[in-house]
């Protein structure tokens, strides 16, 4: 076998290693994008959470009566 046949043999190896090459990264880009988009269209879904008027007013009380607990305690 010659060199130019190994050569030759070498370069037809190459050709299908960067076929094989330019397939996977089709597919990865696909799920690459398939991915993204799955993420960005669940994150639009996301509704904000809000207090009710009766929960911030829950809140508010007990902010209250830590503020007292604390002022007692400073006289004290």
């Amino acid at each position: 076998m010659g060199s130019t046949a190994i050569i030759a043999a070498i370069d037809k190896e190459l050709a299908k290693l960067q076929n094989v090459r330019a397939m996977l990264l089709k597919k990865e880009k696909a799920a690459n994008a398939r991915k993204k988009s799955a993420s960005s269209s669940a994150a639009k879904k996301k509704t904000r959470r809000r207090l009710t008027p009766a929960g911030r007013e829950r809140i508010a009380a007990a902010q209250r009566k830590r503020w007292a607990a604390a002022r007692r305690a400073a006289r004290a």
